[in-house]
C-alpha cells in the first residue's frame, strides 16, 4: 500500500480552509462576502463610496467579534445587541437577512458537511440530512456553531446595511446613538467575559521542578486517538486498550487545555505550556512555529530523536519534526494509512520517542456526530489497529524498555463533534500509561493536565525540560525508583 504523505498543496489548503473553518475569520470573510452579493449590482454602478464608508463606520463591531469568543453559555447574550438594535434603529432588510442564512446553513450543511466531508474522506452524499441537526447544536468555536454565528453575523449585516442605505439617500445614522450603542455592546462583552468567563482550566503558575536524571527508558511512543471522547470510549468494546489500561496506569480525571482545538493541544502537551506562551491559539495559525522550545528540542540537546506522525496542521507548530500524513483519504483507509507509515518510520528511522495521531475517530465525530454507532466503531478500529502496532513493536524488539502513553489530545461534544470551548464531553480525555516502570493497576483520581505529558517524556528519556514547561511530571504512575526526585 502507498504510504501518502500530505503535499505542499495540501498542507497549504488546510491553512486556507482555516480561514472559512475557524469561527473568528469566517465571521467578517462571510459578512463580506453576503455583503458584496447583495449589493453586486449597485458596485457596478458605483455604489463603492458608501459601501465603504458604511464598513469603515461598521469596523468596530467587527473587532469586537473577532477578538471575544462568546463561548457555551455566553451565546445567548449575543442576540441583547441584535434586539437592541432593532428597537433603537430601522428594521433591517428581511432580505438581506434572508439570504445570509441562507448562505450560511448551505455553506455549513451542503459545501462542508455534505460536499467537503464526501471529497475527503467518503461520506454519503445525503450527509446533509444528519448534518443540520449537529450545526444547530454545535457549540465549539468554528463557523458551524450556528448558535453563536447567527446573532453575530446578523448583527453586522444589519448595521452596515443600515448605514449603506442611510449615506446613498444623503442621510446618517444618529452619529452619537450609534456610538453609544457600540459603547455599550463592548461594555457587554467585557462584563461577560470577565465575570461570566469562569470554566478555563485552571493553570500552573510556576515551571516544572526539579532537574532532569539518567535515562529510564530507552524509547517513548505515545498514541494520540484524536477527538476521543471519554465516556464514549468507555462505551465502546476496546479489549486491547482496556488490557493495556490494566497493566498500567489511567489517569481519571486528566484536562485538556482551552481552547480545546487540535493543534493548540498538540502544541501544550509536547511544549509542557500554554496557548499565552507557545502562541498556538487556534488552529488557524498566522505566525508558523511554536515560540517555545518543544520536547523534540529538548531531546537534540542529549543527542536524542523524537518524530511525530499527524496531519497536515501539526507542520504549523513543529515543522521538520512532524511527518504527514494525507487526512484527504476515505474515513476506513485513514487510520489504516497512518500505522503503516508508523511501522515504516520506526523501521527506518527508529526515534526515541514517537508521537502517532490517529484521526479516523475525529474525522468521523466531526462528519457524523459523537452520540451515534459510528463514532463507536471507529474507536473499536482504533483499538484493533493499535494492537496490531504495539505487537509489531514486540516483534520488533521496539518495547523491551519502552514506556506507551495512549491519549485523546481533547474530547468532543454534541452537535459536529465539536471542540474548542469545553463543552460537556470536551475537557476530560483518556490518559493511561503502562511500561516497566509504571505501576500496573493504578487509578488517579486527582486531577491532572496534559501540559504534564512534555516534562514526563523528558524525564523517562533523560532530557531537560522544555523550556517554558509548567506540567509536573506524573510521578504518581512511576515505580518508586523511577520517580523524578526534586
Amino acid at each position: 500500500m502507498t504510504l501518502k504523505s500530505a503535499s505542499k498543496f495540501e498542507k497549504t489548503a488546510a491553512r486556507c480552509w482555516n480561514l472559512l473553518n475557524e469561527g473568528k475569520p469566517f465571521t467578517p470573510i462571510f459578512v463580506v462576502g453576503t455583503m458584496t452579493i447583495f449589493h453586486f449590482q449597485g458596485l457596478l454602478q458605483g455604489e463603492w463610496f458608501s459601501f465603504l464608508i458604511s464598513l469603515l463606520f461598521t469596523l468596530p463591531l467587527f473587532i469586537l467579534y473577532f477578538y471575544y469568543d462568546f463561548p457555551l453559555f455566553l451565546r445567548n447574550y449575543l442576540w441583547i445587541p441584535v434586539i437592541g438594535y432593532l428597537l433603537l434603529f430601522e428594521s433591517p432588510d428581511l432580505a438581506l437577512w434572508g439570504l445570509g442564512i441562507g448562505l450560511y446553513f448551505f455553506f455549513t450543511v451542503f459545501f462542508w458537511g455534505t460536499f467537503y466531508y464526501h471529497l475527503r474522506i467518503g461520506t454519503d452524499w445525503l450527509n446533509f440530512t444528519r448534518f443540520w441537526k449537529l450545526v444547530l447544536k454545535n457549540s465549539d468555536s468554528t463557523s458551524g456553531n450556528a448558535q453563536e454565528q447567527l446573532p453575530k453575523f446578523l448583527l453586522l449585516l444589519s448595521v452596515w446595511d443600515g448605514m449603506m442605505t442611510n449615506l446613498s439617500t444623503g442621510e446618517l445614522l444618529p452619529t452619537n446613538d450609534y456610538f453609544i450603542f457600540c459603547g455599550v455592546v463592548f461594555a457587554l462583552a467585557f462584563i461577560l467575559h470577565h465575570f461570566l468567563f469562569d470554566w478555563k482550566p485552571k493553570q500552573y503558575d510556576s515551571f516544572t521542578a526539579g532537574e532532569p536524571g539518567e535515562a529510564l527508558n530507552d524509547k517513548v511512543v505515545v498514541i494520540v486517538i484524536d477527538g476521543m471522547r471519554k465516556e464514549r470510549f468507555y462505551e465502546a468494546n476496546t479489549p486491547f486498550l482496556d488490557g493495556l489500561m490494566e497493566k498500567g496506569t489511567e489517569y481519571l480525571n486528566m484536562e485538556t487545555v482551552y481552547p480545546a482545538r487540535t493543534v493548540v493541544c498538540f502544541s501544550s502537551m509536547f511544549t509542557g505550556t500554554y496557548p499565552k506562551e507557545h502562541g498556538m491559539r487556534s488552529n488557524m495559525v498566522w505566525k508558523l512555529g511554536i515560540k517555545v522550545e518543544s520536547i523534540f528540542d529538548s531531546l537534540r540537546k542529549v543527542g536524542k530523536k523524537g518524530k511525530m506522525l499527524g496531519i497536515a496542521h501539526l507542520v504549523d507548530s513543529f515543522g521538520s519534526d512532524v511527518d504527514t500524513v494525507t487526512a484527504v483519504m476515505h474515513k476506513d483507509k485513514a487510520d489504516r494509512n497512518i500505522i503503516n507509515k508508523a511501522k515504516k518510520i520506526m523501521e527506518e528511522e527508529d526515534p526515541d520517542l514517537f508521537i502517532v495521531q490517529l484521526i479516523g475517530t475525529d474525522q468521523i465525530g466531526h462528519s457524523r456526530g459523537v452520540l451515534y454507532n459510528e463514532y463507536i466503531e471507529k474507536i473499536e478500529e482504533a483499538d484493533r489497529l493499535i494492537q496490531e502496532y504495539v505487537e509489531w513493536l514486540e516483534a520488533e524488539g521496539k518495547m523491551e524498555n519502552t514506556t506507551l502513553m495512549i491519549c485523546a489530545d481533547h474530547g468532543q461534544a454534541d452537535g459536529i463533534g465539536g471542540h474548542g470551548h469545553l463543552d460537556e464531553g470536551e475537557r476530560f480525555v483518556p490518559f493511561f500509561m503502562v511500561g516497566p516502570g509504571v505501576k500496573p493497576g493504578e487509578k488517579i483520581q486527582e486531577k491532572h493536565s496534559l501540559v504534564s505529558m512534555a516534562p514526563t517524556i523528558a524525564h523517562l528519556l533523560g532530557a531537560p525540560f522544555p523550556g517554558n514547561s509548567r506540567g509536573p511530571v506524573l510521578n504518581e504512575a512511576l515505580k518508586e525508583s523511577w520517580k523524578q526526585h526534586e
